[in-house]
């Protein structure tokens, strides 16, 4: 695995996103029983990133600011866990595959053979995990999806909620199903490679050399300022 030293949810982190499939985005290859998707959904999935790769970065319309969210795994959600189990929780950015063509962006690594993911839903959907009792269908494929990008041989599920009690779950490496999460993107990288060459013969040739935008200027340029915070409404633009 490569760890790349971004900020999760910053400019510099949407654009190394785009254009590959992410572990958060796995469902859209595989059913949470892990068979290969067919038909408008990967298609669906095909397109966005192939619109990503073209442009350098994320369409308009993808946020990615949950603020409660976010403040609620940095604030409470991490230390918790950190106390109540003495283990450090190490914050990364983004992570690849060795070969830089699947992603994945974990809440944190655990020593050197785990990582965690963290949810913070609201009362009543955190209430039906406990009562369920297992790794929610919607997030099964990225927790899978993130030890096939890191190579690694267990993950945790945390789901938490201020005042409730919590579901931490611990989901082992699987390598049947690591075998079919691989399979399908073998497949869908093969759509990948071909899509890229179908959008660069109607150009007329490769694609340009990448502009960043007004938006990622500006961006970038207001990083500099160590008084700036990201405004919840700084969505890209085409």
């Amino acid at each position: 695995m490569k760890i790349h030293e971004v900020a999760q949810k910053s400019v510099e982190w949407m654009i190394l996103r785009a254009g590959i499939p992410t572990a958060s985005e796995l469902d859209n290859l595989v059913t949470p029983k892990f068979e290969i998707r067919k038909g408008q959904m990967p298609a669906s999935y095909l397109a966005s990133k192939i619109a990503e790769w073209w442009q350098g970065g994320p369409l308009a319309g993808f946020n990615v600011f949950d603020m409660d969210q976010g403040n609620t795994l940095e604030e409470e959600a991490i230390p918790w866990y950190e106390l109540e189990f003495e283990e450090k929780i190490t914050r990364v950015g983004f992570i690849t595959t060795d070969d830089g063509r699947v992603g994945c962006s974990p809440d944190g690594l655990l020593g050197n053979d785990g990582g965690i993911e963290i949810k913070c839903p609201t009362p009543q959907v955190h209430t039906k995990y406990l009562l369920a009792g297992h790794v929610p269908d919607d997030y099964l494929a990225q927790v899978h999806g993130a030890m096939y990008v890191t190579g690694r041989a267990w993950w945790k599920f945390l789901s938490y909620r201020r005042l409730f009690p919590k579901l931490l779950l611990t989901v082992m490496r699987d390598e049947e199903i690591q075998e079919k999460i691989g399979e399908a993107l073998e497949g869908w990288l093969d759509n990948f490679e071909l899509a890229k060459k179908r959008i660069e013969h109607c150009n007329g040739g490769p694609k340009p050399a990448p502009k960043p935008s007004s938006f990622y200027d500006a961006q970038l340029n207001k990083r500099k300022d160590p008084d700036w915070v990201t405004d919840q409404n700084d969505v890209p633009t085409p």
